[in-house]
């Protein structure tokens, strides 16, 4: 089993990601427990706007042994194949360049040694330009196809730029190695001269940090087409709803047109008193069709899927995966033994009175084989945790302390901590995890893994 990762995105965000192979179905279930004093609960936070506001779902083609010497040397001539071949081939060498060097990248900043890094930097320096070298080899004269050429160039010259002065900024500084940094800023630099020689960027773009990051990302998703599957959401149980709100309205108005015809029968001519016990009557339908229909629709809805991912691949349209999610409040008795058995070993000072929410995902790849070069696809699921801090009280408290006969005093900052048990399931082997969050009204302070279980049936 590739066991799920957990990991912080943003701020106040957080990431699963996991892989699946052809054909291959997988299910993942967190359990939130909220403190009670966060001020979440169905009436504050409904499941439909929460998943629509905060829950992101992204599937790709994935290959985890992705480096700069195995990207595959697709062949990306205009002068072969379809306009949508060249597209497709030209984003799929871009898309592994970037994710390769990505990958790459974080290897050599675990290396804390200078003798060990600035080789390790230099060879993967060289790799990328014989790539970039075989990339801008094939510029295509079509009009057609040198705009995509020209996005992903720009783009990839850019990325390489960011990579390399990312490295020389965190990696370890020594004077042994000053010829080795002055090529790496050449690098840097030529690629930036690069870009303008090209006149790929307006100066008004390069002068504005925040215009020209955020080009570079629309630049990114462009090169994921072909490579990133399109995503269509669907609502599920909606003749279900229609139907329960249809046979509600229908008994409430049986019922008010019985109260209506004995009230005429009483009353033989039209007065005050008959228009006022009408309006009573029409009054009390309106208040209750609703909460009737809302706490009859909540009880039939317990249990069941509400939405449905469907991934394609963007090119032939071809369906890929599957994705069915669930999300809804749940009470405690309703915990899976194994996910309370989790919860109840927190400490008791921890053991306070929370909310739980239930996040399901069943996943299900439907294709057979892959694109040559990937054997998994990589399934990601951001939670948005904006919405759970909302209520958060503000400001900071004073810490007094002792020292000698000299007080001192510290700010401190108010954090609140969420519980969270993730299980995944694949076949009839059970991964669970327990995790803590901790966090305050900005930001995540850290993510904790706390216990983990694995039980095969």
């Amino acid at each position: 089993m590739n066991k799920i990762t957990l990991s912080q995105d943003e701020n106040l965000s957080i990431k699963l990601a996991y892989q699946l192979l052809p054909q291959e179905s997988q299910r993942i279930d967190l359990y939130f427990s909220l403190p009670v004093e966060m001020g979440i609960d169905p009436s504050t936070l409904d499941e439909h706007n929460y998943f629509n506001s905060s829950i992101k779902s992204h599937s790709a083609y994935y290959s985890d042994k992705l480096h700069l010497p195995l990207v595959r040397s697709r062949f990306i001539s205009q002068n072969k194949g379809e306009q949508d071949d060249y597209r497709l081939n030209l984003n799929l060498f871009c898309y592994q360049i970037r994710i390769a060097l990505d990958t790459d990248s974080k290897q050599v900043l675990q290396l804390k040694s200078a003798d060990e890094f600035y080789p390790q930097v230099i060879e993967l320096a060289d790799q990328t330009l014989s790539l970039l070298k075989k990339l801008r080899r094939y510029t295509p004269s079509d009009s057609k196809l040198s705009s995509y050429f020209e996005n992903a160039d720009n783009y990839l010259s850019w990325h390489v730029e960011q990579s390399f002065l990312k490295l020389l900024a965190k990696g370890p500084k020594s004077s042994d190695f000053s010829a080795e940094r002055e090529f790496l800023f050449t690098l840097c630099k030529n690629e930036n001269d690069y870009r303008t020689s090209q006149q790929y960027n307006s100066q008004i773009t390069l002068e504005d940090p925040n215009r020209i990051t955020n080009k570079m990302r629309l630049l990114q998703r462009l090169i994921e087409y072909g490579v990133v599957f399109q995503k269509e959401t669907r609502i599920l149980n909606t003749n279900l709803k229609r139907l329960v709100r249809g046979s509600v309205t229908a008994v409430i108005m049986a019922f008010v047109m019985m109260l209506v015809l004995n009230a005429r029968s009483n009353f033989t001519e039209i007065t005050l008193m008959l228009i006022g016990l009408l309006g009573v009557i029409y009054g009390l339908r309106e208040i209750f069709k609703d909460d009737l229909t809302s706490i009859i629709w909540r009880k039939i809805q317990q249990g069941r899927p509400k939405w449905q991912n469907l991934f394609s691949h963007s090119v032939n349209k071809k369906r890929i995966m599957l994705q069915t999610i669930w999300l809804e409040y749940i009470k405690a008795k309703e915990l899976p033994k194994a996910v309370n058995a989790l919860f109840q070993k927190r400490r008791q000072q921890n053991k306070q009175p929370a909310i739980l929410l239930h996040f399901r995902s069943d996943s299900k790849v439907i294709a057979k084989e892959f694109l040559p070069g990937y054997d998994k696809l990589q399934k990601q699921i951001f939670f948005n945790l904006t919405p759970f801090v909302r209520f958060l009280k503000k400001g900071a408290g004073r810490l007094y302390s002792l020292d000698g006969k000299k007080i001192t005093q510290q700010a401190v900052e108010r954090r609140y901590q969420i519980n969270l048990v993730l299980v995944q399931t694949v076949k009839k082997a059970e991964y669970l995890q327990r995790f803590k969050i901790t966090l305050n009204r900005s930001e995540i302070v850290n993510i904790e893994a706390i216990e983990s279980s694995e039980d095969v049936f």
